[in-house]
């Protein structure tokens, strides 16, 4: 089993317009949302949520 490690696992953001490949892109309705959605991905990818801007959060692996 190969494991990934120091990457991008998930992109979660309100505007999708500013973001293109690389990573599953999650575009929510709201900021609340988008903060439900990025607490989700973040326990069930096993990774760390980082808010970059105040309508866009990553899930990195370190």
């Amino acid at each position: 089993m190969t494991s990934l490690t120091k990457c991008i696992l998930a992109v979660i953001t309100t505007d999708d317009s500013k973001f293109a490949g690389g990573a599953p892109l999650f575009t929510c309705e709201s900021v609340e949302e988008m903060e439900f959605v990025a607490a989700n991905l973040e326990a069930i990818l096993d990774g760390i949520a980082h808010r970059l801007q105040e309508n866009v959060y990553i899930i990195v692996k370190h």
